[in-house]
C-alpha cells in the first residue's frame, strides 16, 4: 500500500480509490457500516506531539478507506488537546469530507475539577459534549459514548442523557464503553424504551485480554449492537517491538501507565515469540495477525488502532491482505495462548 503520491502539506485531496481499499461491516442491526479498521486519537495527537505527523497519519488512514476517527474529551495531553488538534486539522483538511466521516467522542473519565467533571451524570455528559463540539469545530458527532460505567449514578439518568443528546441533534448515535454484559443488557433495554437504540460498544479486547468472550459478545449479538475493540495489540506487546528486550524509546520503558515493563513476565514474552513465529508462517507481522485474529469473529465490527506514524498505519492496513485463518492455525494460536 502506498501513501497518496499527491501529498501536499497545505492542500489535501483524498485518494480517489479510497473505498476500494477497505472492507466494511454493518454495525449491529443499524444502517451504519464501519471500516474493519478504525483510527483512534488516544495517543500521538496531543500538544506534545507533532501536528504534521498527526495530519499525515489521518490522511493516510482516510486515503485507504478508514472513515472512522475516534476521540474522547480527555485525550491529550493535556485533556482536550486531541480534540483541539483534530479541530485544526478538520478545518484545513476534513471539512469538505464531513459527510464521509464517522466522528466519535466520549465522556466518563476525569475531565475538569469538582464533582461535575467525571463519571456519568446528565450534567457532566451534556456539558462535556458541548465542550468537545467547540474544540473540534463541528456541529455534531456521529457517535457519542459514555466512556465507562458509573457505579453511583442511576443508569436511567446516564442513558437518558444520551437519548437527550441525540434528540438535541448533537450526536446521531450513542455508544457505551467498558460496560459488563449485564450492564450492557440493561443499557440496551433503557435506550430502546426511550427510542434511541444503542449503536455500539467499545470494549478492550486482544489475544491477551479476552473478557468479552465471557458473555459480552453474546449480548451484543442478541441485541443487534456493534462493537469496536480497543487495545488490540496490548499497547505494543503484540508486535515485534519486544521480541529481543525493551528498547529505550518503547512505551513500556517511557510510560508505564498502560504497559509496565516490570509486569511483563518471561512467560508472556515467550508467548509473544511463539505467536510471532506463527505470524511469519502466515506471511504477516505479529501485529497484523493479532488484528486479523480479532476480526475472525463477525461480532467484532471494527478494530480500533493507534499509530505513531503513517508507516505504522500502513503496516496495520496490510492486515487486510490476509484475514482468513485455517482451523489448524487457530488451534496453534489457541495452544500458545493457553500454554
Amino acid at each position: 500500500m502506498q501513501i497518496n503520491d499527491a501529498y501536499d502539506p497545505k492542500h489535501y485531496v483524498a485518494a480517489a480509490n479510497r473505498y476500494e481499499q477497505m472492507t466494511y461491516r454493518r454495525c449491529g442491526r443499524s444502517g451504519i457500516q464501519l471500516p474493519v479498521l478504525s483510527i483512534g486519537l488516544w495517543h500521538n495527537f496531543g500538544h506534545t506531539d507533532n501536528l504534521e505527523t498527526a495530519r499525515h497519519i489521518l490522511r493516510t488512514s482516510f486515503d485507504h478507506g478508514i472513515t472512522h476517527f475516534d476521540l474522547a474529551n480527555n485525550y491529550g495531553p493535556p485533556f482536550g488537546a486531541a480534540e483541539e488538534n483534530f479541530g485544526r486539522l478538520y478545518r484545513q483538511d476534513w471539512k469538505p469530507y464531513r459527510d464521509e466521516l464517522i466522528l466519535s467522542t466520549k465522556a466518563g473519565w476525569d475531565m475538569w475539577p469538582g464533582p461535575y467533571g467525571n463519571f456519568g451524570s446528565r450534567k457532566y455528559l451534556i456539558a462535556s459534549l458541548d465542550q468537545s463540539l467547540r474544540r473540534m469545530g463541528v456541529d455534531y458527532v456521529d457517535i457519542f459514548y459514555h466512556h465507562r460505567p458509573d457505579p453511583d449514578t442511576p443508569l436511567e439518568e446516564t442513558m437518558g442523557a444520551l437519548d437527550h443528546i441525540v434528540r438535541q441533534g448533537k450526536a446521531l448515535y450513542v455508544g457505551i464503553s467498558q460496560y459488563k454484559p449485564e450492564e450492557t443488557a440493561r443499557a440496551v433495554e433503557i435506550l430502546r424504551k426511550l427510542g434511541t437504540p444503542l449503536l455500539i460498544h467499545q470494549p478492550r479486547y486482544s489475544m491477551f485480554d479476552r473478557w468479552v468472550e465471557n458473555g459480552l459478545l453474546d449480548v451484543l449479538e442478541k441485541e443487534g449492537v456493534g462493537s469496536i475493540v480497543f487495545s488490540p495489540l496490548e499497547q505494543g506487546l503484540l508486535t515485534n517491538k519486544y521480541l529481543d528486550g525493551f528498547p529505550e524509546d518503547s512505551r513500556a520503558v517511557r510510560d508505564g501507565r498502560y504497559l509496565n515493563k516490570g509486569k511483563i513476565s518471561d512467560a508472556q514474552l515467550a508467548k509473544v515469540r511463539a505467536l510471532n513465529n506463527l505470524a511469519r508462517e502466515r506471511n504477516q507481522s505479529l501485529a497484523q495477525m493479532a488484528i486479523a485474529w480479532l476480526l475472525k469473529d463477525p461480532r467484532v465490527t471494527t478494530v480500533l488502532l493507534g499509530a505513531s506514524s503513517s508507516k505504522q498505519m500502513l503496516d496495520n492496513l496490510g492486515t487486510l491482505r490476509n484475514l482468513a485463518f485455517s482451523t489448524s492455525e487457530l488451534e496453534a494460536i489457541e495452544k500458545v495462548l493457553k500454554g
